[in-house]
């Protein structure tokens, strides 16, 4: 079985996904800090040798989609409408990850985020994340000619609007997709950046 994002052609094999469906299980059940790789491994009916090919450590089982996100919005900046705006062009960005957020991902997006509010070790790598989310944007935006300045500002407020979507979407008792969650998000910050002028 192979799970497709319908994103940028990224593919998660049979043993990354038995991988973390395996963690996910495991960390529910016992907390993230008690579970080894090898825990993990042994679940899914894996070596450990096998989970750190897939993954570089043990908290990036929860994280594994970030170059996915990153290739996403990068490529959607670049490819926005000449002229477009710099929060047009980070709404594009928001926008383009939808097919990412598919129901596959929303079975597990509400244990997620319980972990990583559960865990400092968690939660450090998910700020380290973001960051690195609003750098994509702003190095995107910057390609395009945006301002210092102006990139970084409508970086932090794509990627601020991205995460408050995402955690509505996590916390989502049943599957929706994420564009809605998106669009309501990108539109409160529209608002919030025209009320500062």
């Amino acid at each position: 079985m192979h799970r497709y994002s319908g994103v940028m052609a990224r593919w998660q094999s049979d043993a990354q996904a038995r991988l973390e469906d395996a963690a996910l299980e495991l960390f529910a059940e016992r907390g993230f800090e008690a579970v080894s790789a090898a825990e993990i491994a042994g679940r899914a009916g894996l070596s450990k040798a096998t989970f750190f090919r897939h993954f570089p450590d043990k908290p990036e089982v929860l994280f594994w989609g970030q170059d996915l996100l990153a290739n996403t919005f990068r490529q959607a900046i670049a490819d926005g409408a000449a002229g477009a705006s710099p929060l047009e062009l980070v709404r594009a960005a928001v926008l383009a990850v939808d097919p990412v957020f598919d129901a596959d991902r929303h079975r597990h997006a509400a244990t997620r985020q319980r972990l990583i509010a559960s865990s400092a070790t968690l939660h450090e790598r998910a700020v380290l994340k973001r960051a690195a989310l609003a750098q994509t944007m702003t190095k995107a935006l910057q390609a395009r000619g945006v301002a210092a300045g102006t990139a970084e500002l409508a970086g932090l407020a794509g990627t601020a609007a991205f995460g408050a979507a995402y955690e509505r979407w996590a916390a989502s008792p049943t599957y929706r997709g994420f564009a809605g969650f998106a669009r309501r998000e990108l539109d409160r910050t529209a608002r919030a950046a025209a009320s500062l002028s």
